[in-house]
Protein backbone atom coordinates (compact mmCIF):
# COMPACT_ATOMS: atom_id res chain seq x y z
CA UNK A 1 0.00 0.00 0.00
CA UNK A 2 0.96 3.37 -0.69
CA UNK A 3 2.09 5.92 2.08
CA UNK A 4 -0.31 8.25 0.76
CA UNK A 5 -3.25 5.49 0.40
CA UNK A 6 -2.54 4.85 4.31
CA UNK A 7 -6.12 4.31 5.84
CA UNK A 8 -9.96 4.40 4.30
CA UNK A 9 -12.25 7.00 2.55
CA UNK A 10 -15.30 8.17 3.51
CA UNK A 11 -18.20 8.87 0.92
CA UNK A 12 -17.28 12.42 0.98
CA UNK A 13 -13.77 11.19 0.24
CA UNK A 14 -12.17 12.12 3.49
CA UNK A 15 -9.57 10.08 4.52
CA UNK A 16 -9.37 7.92 7.62
CA UNK A 17 -6.08 7.50 9.04
CA UNK A 18 -5.15 4.88 12.16
CA UNK A 19 -4.80 5.92 15.58
CA UNK A 20 -0.35 5.16 15.49
CA UNK A 21 -0.82 7.55 12.32
CA UNK A 22 -0.66 10.53 15.21
CA UNK A 23 2.86 10.11 16.28
CA UNK A 24 4.44 11.04 12.78
CA UNK A 25 1.33 14.28 12.60
CA UNK A 26 2.63 15.08 16.12
CA UNK A 27 6.35 15.06 14.86
CA UNK A 28 5.52 17.47 11.89
CA UNK A 29 3.73 19.31 13.53
CA UNK A 30 6.08 20.14 16.23
CA UNK A 31 8.73 21.37 13.92
CA UNK A 32 6.59 23.59 12.46
CA UNK A 33 5.33 25.01 15.78
CA UNK A 34 9.18 25.16 17.01
CA UNK A 35 10.05 27.07 13.99
CA UNK A 36 7.48 29.37 14.78
CA UNK A 37 8.26 30.11 17.99
CA UNK A 38 11.53 30.64 17.26
CA UNK A 39 10.62 33.55 15.39
CA UNK A 40 9.63 35.38 17.84
CA UNK A 41 12.87 37.24 18.11
CA UNK A 42 13.14 38.10 15.00
CA UNK A 43 10.03 40.13 14.08
CA UNK A 44 10.59 43.38 14.78
CA UNK A 45 10.64 47.10 12.84
CA UNK A 46 13.19 47.21 10.36
CA UNK A 47 13.53 43.48 9.54
CA UNK A 48 12.12 42.12 6.11
CA UNK A 49 10.20 39.56 5.53
CA UNK A 50 12.39 37.85 3.29
CA UNK A 51 14.86 37.90 6.12
CA UNK A 52 12.57 35.86 8.08
CA UNK A 53 11.86 33.53 5.48
CA UNK A 54 15.90 32.53 4.86
CA UNK A 55 15.59 32.02 9.04
CA UNK A 56 12.72 29.20 8.19
CA UNK A 57 14.39 27.74 5.63
CA UNK A 58 17.59 27.33 7.35
CA UNK A 59 15.93 26.10 10.13
CA UNK A 60 13.90 23.68 8.23
CA UNK A 61 17.27 22.30 6.37
CA UNK A 62 18.80 22.00 9.54
CA UNK A 63 15.85 19.54 11.01
CA UNK A 64 16.81 17.31 8.43
CA UNK A 65 12.89 17.56 6.92
CA UNK A 66 11.57 19.32 3.94
CA UNK A 67 9.35 22.66 2.98
CA UNK A 68 5.77 21.84 1.32
CA UNK A 69 5.61 24.95 -0.01
CA UNK A 70 8.95 25.35 -2.20
CA UNK A 71 8.02 24.61 -5.31
CA UNK A 72 4.28 23.72 -4.38
CA UNK A 73 2.92 25.50 -7.63
CA UNK A 74 5.53 27.50 -8.80
CA UNK A 75 6.01 29.42 -5.13
CA UNK A 76 9.46 29.91 -4.24
CA UNK A 77 9.42 30.48 0.01
CA UNK A 78 9.35 28.30 2.93
CA UNK A 79 7.08 30.49 4.45
CA UNK A 80 3.90 32.80 3.67
CA UNK A 81 4.02 36.43 5.87
CA UNK A 82 1.00 38.03 5.22
CA UNK A 83 1.25 41.61 6.75
CA UNK A 84 -1.35 44.04 8.20
CA UNK A 85 -4.17 43.85 5.36
CA UNK A 86 -2.65 41.33 3.61
CA UNK A 87 -5.00 38.24 4.21
CA UNK A 88 -3.15 35.28 3.30
CA UNK A 89 -0.19 34.01 0.77
CA UNK A 90 1.64 36.87 1.31
CA UNK A 91 4.83 36.48 -0.36
CA UNK A 92 8.23 37.36 1.67
CA UNK A 93 10.13 40.74 0.33
CA UNK A 94 12.79 43.37 0.96
CA UNK A 95 10.23 45.87 2.49
CA UNK A 96 11.33 46.34 6.25
CA UNK A 97 8.43 46.02 8.72
CA UNK A 98 6.93 48.92 10.79
CA UNK A 99 6.64 49.41 13.96
CA UNK A 100 2.93 48.42 14.79
CA UNK A 101 2.58 46.51 11.38
CA UNK A 102 0.70 42.70 12.56
CA UNK A 103 1.78 39.67 10.24
CA UNK A 104 0.61 36.09 10.04
CA UNK A 105 3.70 33.18 9.40
CA UNK A 106 2.15 30.83 8.04
CA UNK A 107 4.54 27.09 7.49
CA UNK A 108 4.24 23.80 6.24
CA UNK A 109 7.05 21.55 7.14
CA UNK A 110 7.22 17.37 5.97
CA UNK A 111 8.88 14.93 8.04
CA UNK A 112 9.57 11.42 7.32
CA UNK A 113 6.25 12.07 4.83
CA UNK A 114 3.79 13.77 7.20
CA UNK A 115 2.77 17.09 6.37
CA UNK A 116 2.29 19.91 9.24
CA UNK A 117 0.97 22.88 8.73
CA UNK A 118 0.47 25.80 11.30
CA UNK A 119 0.38 29.97 11.18
CA UNK A 120 0.41 32.40 13.72
CA UNK A 121 0.34 36.46 14.20
CA UNK A 122 3.43 38.48 15.59
CA UNK A 123 3.40 41.94 16.19
CA UNK A 124 6.53 44.41 15.06
CA UNK A 125 7.09 46.98 18.08
CA UNK A 126 3.64 47.94 19.77
CA UNK A 127 0.51 46.38 19.46
CA UNK A 128 -2.00 49.06 18.18
CA UNK A 129 -5.15 48.74 19.86
CA UNK A 130 -7.32 47.88 17.48
CA UNK A 131 -5.25 45.32 16.10
CA UNK A 132 -4.70 43.40 19.57
CA UNK A 133 -8.92 42.98 19.55
CA UNK A 134 -8.71 41.67 16.15
CA UNK A 135 -6.03 39.19 16.97
CA UNK A 136 -7.58 38.22 20.44
CA UNK A 137 -10.68 37.58 18.31
CA UNK A 138 -8.92 35.48 15.89
CA UNK A 139 -7.45 33.52 18.56
CA UNK A 140 -10.19 32.89 20.30
CA UNK A 141 -12.65 31.49 17.14
CA UNK A 142 -10.33 29.25 16.19
CA UNK A 143 -10.16 27.72 20.01
CA UNK A 144 -13.89 27.57 19.48
CA UNK A 145 -13.98 26.13 16.43
CA UNK A 146 -11.38 23.22 17.60
CA UNK A 147 -13.25 23.08 20.60
CA UNK A 148 -16.47 22.17 18.04
CA UNK A 149 -14.36 18.74 17.02
CA UNK A 150 -15.77 15.58 18.09
CA UNK A 151 -17.05 12.28 16.58
CA UNK A 152 -20.65 13.11 15.56
CA UNK A 153 -20.59 16.99 14.92
CA UNK A 154 -19.93 18.28 11.65
CA UNK A 155 -17.75 20.58 9.92
CA UNK A 156 -21.10 22.79 9.67
CA UNK A 157 -20.48 23.03 13.22
CA UNK A 158 -17.16 24.08 13.52
CA UNK A 159 -17.63 26.81 11.30
CA UNK A 160 -20.78 28.10 13.10
CA UNK A 161 -18.65 27.96 16.22
CA UNK A 162 -16.13 30.35 14.19
CA UNK A 163 -18.59 32.67 12.78
CA UNK A 164 -20.70 33.48 14.90
CA UNK A 165 -18.68 34.31 17.56
CA UNK A 166 -16.71 36.68 15.02
CA UNK A 167 -19.67 38.43 13.81
CA UNK A 168 -20.59 38.89 17.42
CA UNK A 169 -17.38 40.96 17.58
CA UNK A 170 -18.71 42.89 14.82
CA UNK A 171 -16.12 41.30 12.18
CA UNK A 172 -16.08 39.48 9.57
CA UNK A 173 -14.84 35.65 8.70
CA UNK A 174 -12.92 35.30 5.16
CA UNK A 175 -15.04 32.95 2.74
CA UNK A 176 -12.49 32.72 0.15
CA UNK A 177 -10.16 30.45 1.65
CA UNK A 178 -10.55 27.66 4.19
CA UNK A 179 -9.05 24.51 5.71
CA UNK A 180 -8.19 21.36 4.29
CA UNK A 181 -7.46 17.59 4.99
CA UNK A 182 -4.05 16.73 5.33
CA UNK A 183 -1.97 14.17 6.40
CA UNK A 184 0.62 12.08 4.18
CA UNK A 185 -0.37 14.90 1.35
CA UNK A 186 -0.40 18.96 1.80
CA UNK A 187 -4.15 19.40 0.67
CA UNK A 188 -6.96 16.85 0.55
CA UNK A 189 -10.30 16.81 1.55
CA UNK A 190 -12.68 18.03 3.09
CA UNK A 191 -12.92 21.28 2.59
CA UNK A 192 -13.04 23.14 5.74
CA UNK A 193 -15.50 26.29 5.87
CA UNK A 194 -14.95 28.73 8.35
CA UNK A 195 -18.33 29.84 8.50
CA UNK A 196 -21.81 27.50 7.94
CA UNK A 197 -24.62 26.69 9.94
CA UNK A 198 -24.64 23.34 12.57
CA UNK A 199 -25.46 20.09 11.52
CA UNK A 200 -24.54 20.31 8.14
CA UNK A 201 -21.78 18.94 5.94
CA UNK A 202 -20.05 15.78 6.61
CA UNK A 203 -19.58 14.11 9.75
CA UNK A 204 -16.59 13.96 11.96
CA UNK A 205 -15.29 10.55 12.37
CA UNK A 206 -12.40 9.57 14.53
CA UNK A 207 -8.92 9.60 12.42
CA UNK A 208 -9.52 12.59 10.01
CA UNK A 209 -7.04 15.15 10.06
CA UNK A 210 -7.49 18.60 8.89
CA UNK A 211 -6.36 22.21 9.84
CA UNK A 212 -8.72 24.88 10.95
CA UNK A 213 -7.12 28.06 10.08
CA UNK A 214 -9.93 30.89 10.10
CA UNK A 215 -9.08 34.96 8.44
CA UNK A 216 -10.90 37.36 10.21
CA UNK A 217 -10.84 41.12 8.81
CA UNK A 218 -11.97 43.97 10.78
CA UNK A 219 -14.03 45.46 7.71
CA UNK A 220 -15.92 43.71 5.70
CA UNK A 221 -14.81 39.83 4.48
CA UNK A 222 -14.33 40.56 0.82
CA UNK A 223 -10.47 39.50 -0.56
CA UNK A 224 -8.62 40.23 -4.26
CA UNK A 225 -5.74 38.38 -5.02
CA UNK A 226 -3.15 40.54 -6.54
CA UNK A 227 -1.55 40.08 -9.85
CA UNK A 228 1.56 37.82 -8.33
CA UNK A 229 -1.54 35.37 -8.16
CA UNK A 230 -0.51 34.53 -4.65
CA UNK A 231 -1.05 37.53 -2.48
CA UNK A 232 -5.18 37.91 -1.04
CA UNK A 233 -5.59 41.41 0.66
CA UNK A 234 -8.89 42.43 1.88
CA UNK A 235 -11.03 44.80 -0.64
CA UNK A 236 -11.81 47.43 1.98
CA UNK A 237 -7.79 47.17 3.09
CA UNK A 238 -8.87 46.58 6.46
CA UNK A 239 -6.69 44.67 8.94
CA UNK A 240 -6.90 41.10 8.55
CA UNK A 241 -5.44 38.40 11.43
CA UNK A 242 -5.25 34.58 10.97
CA UNK A 243 -4.15 31.57 13.44
CA UNK A 244 -4.18 28.17 12.22
CA UNK A 245 -3.56 24.61 14.04
CA UNK A 246 -3.40 21.01 12.26
CA UNK A 247 -5.92 18.36 14.38
CA UNK A 248 -7.16 15.32 14.39
CA UNK A 249 -10.49 13.84 14.91
CA UNK A 250 -10.07 11.30 18.53
CA UNK A 251 -12.95 8.45 19.83
CA UNK A 252 -13.19 11.75 23.04
CA UNK A 253 -12.67 14.88 20.91
CA UNK A 254 -9.90 16.13 19.08
CA UNK A 255 -6.23 16.38 19.37
CA UNK A 256 -4.37 19.61 18.15
CA UNK A 257 -0.52 18.28 16.68
CA UNK A 258 0.69 22.34 16.18
CA UNK A 259 0.89 23.35 20.17
CA UNK A 260 3.23 25.39 20.88
CA UNK A 261 5.93 23.94 23.16
CA UNK A 262 7.01 26.83 24.10
CA UNK A 263 3.58 28.73 24.73
CA UNK A 264 4.09 31.19 22.38
CA UNK A 265 1.04 30.67 19.72
CA UNK A 266 -0.75 33.83 21.06
CA UNK A 267 2.03 36.88 20.64
CA UNK A 268 0.94 39.03 23.69
CA UNK A 269 0.44 35.20 25.94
Amino acid sequence: MKQENRGRLTKDGIRIYDPSDSAGMYAAGALASRILDAMSEHVFPGQTTAQIDRIITDMVDAAGAKSATIGYKGYEHASCISVNHVVCHGIPGDKTLKDGDILNIDVTVIVDGWFGDTSRMYVAGKLPRKAERLIQVTHDALMRGIDAVKPGNTFGDIGHAIQSFVEAHRMSVVRDFCGHGLGRVFHAPPNVLHYGRPGTGARLEPGMFFTIEPMVNLGRAETKTLADDWTAVTRDKSLSAQFEHSVGVTETGVEIFTLSEAGKFHPTY
